[in-house]
């Protein structure tokens, strides 16, 4: 392994190469154990030079944004991480359009937006991601989704292929893109807005800010929104309607202010919440019939312990 860490560090410029590195650290769980080798390219060719020497070795590869819809087991993940972080936070504005690296935290985005008087993206100020991630997910909230305002994505292919994609060939839907069906990896994404009041805007997300201060578990670490809305129902109300309001496993919980979260009250690990979630899917099942499935995703778990 160290010929192989050699071999990275020999081609980096100024990104950096980590060995077991926390996921703790990376993720808004605050929970996860370490990754063999933990990446933060500084270019797209160190990215490329990572992708291909983890090619060649046969080595596990994943790339994580801000770690804000993820849950890492505490055995941590054997293979690469690779973030695209500081080196890919650039924010562009021409006119109603945004040119924004995969890095930049959406908070930042929709502020820009808002120094210029650009609508459209008031829902995201709040949503804890990097527009990378944001992008595979088609991040949403407050009845807003990426879909409303992505126009075109550069990616990088698992062939190591920069290809532009339409809106269309990202093929966004609910909590889905083609991103994560192909294993592309997001790098830049362009955004078209609206010119917009000022004031109106930031009213807007003064609102929004206030609402998710109301509603949500803010104090603890969590991943947002733990399931996916089941059709023509609202998870946090199943949930709840099943008795699972402060529902805990070992220092996991959910929520007692919005039961769509489960939240880290008391340095749970990684286990605590897998099985938390678990439960919570078993016990609406059998108390109203639905099936929820976890938005967060799970990585370096035994294939028999993904919850889906």
């Amino acid at each position: 392994m160290q010929e192989f860490i050699q071999r990275l560090r020999d081609r980096f410029t100024s990104g950096s190469i980590l060995e077991d590195e926390p996921m703790s650290r990376h993720t808004t769980f605050s929970v996860g154990g370490p990754a063999d080798i933990f990446v933060q390219p500084s270019t797209i060719e160190e990215l490329e030079w990572t992708m291909l020497c983890a090619r060649e070795r046969e080595l596990p590869f994943f790339i994580v944004g801000n770690g804000s819809n993820l849950l890492v087991s505490d055995q941590g993940f054997r293979g690469i991480i690779v973030q695209l972080g500081k080196e890919f936070q650039e924010i562009r504005v021409e006119g109603e359009t945004m040119e924004v690296q995969a890095g930049a935290l959406l908070s930042r985005v929709a502020r820009t937006a808002l120094d210029h008087s650009l609508t459209g993206l008031e829902f995201a100020a709040g949503i804890p991601g990097s527009m990378g991630g944001a992008t595979a997910m088609n991040a949403g909230a407050y009845g807003g989704e990426m879909k409303d305002v992505i126009k075109e994505a550069l990616v990088l292919t698992k062939d190591g292929q920069l290809v532009r994609l339409t809106a269309d060939e990202l093929d966004l839907g609910y909590r889905h893109s083609s991103v994560f069906d192909k294993d592309y990896i997001v790098i830049q994404v362009r955004l078209q807005l609206q010119k917009g009041d000022p004031q109106a805007i930031r009213a807007r997300m003064d609102e929004l800010a206030q609402a998710r201060r109301d509603k949500q578990p803010l104090e603890y670490p969590s991943a947002g929104s733990t399931f996916k809305r089941p059709t023509g129902y609202f998870a946090g109300k199943l949930i709840q309607d099943a008795g699972l309001k402060g529902f805990r496993v070992g220092g996991a919980m959910v929520s007692d202010k919005h039961a769509g979260f489960v939240v880290n009250v008391d340095h749970c690990s990684a286990a605590d919440i897998a099985e938390l979630i678990r439960q919570v899917q078993t016990r609406v099942k059998d108390h109203s019939g639905v099936t929820m499935h976890p938005e967060v995703r799970f990585l370096g778990f035994p294939e028999d312990q993904v919850v889906r």
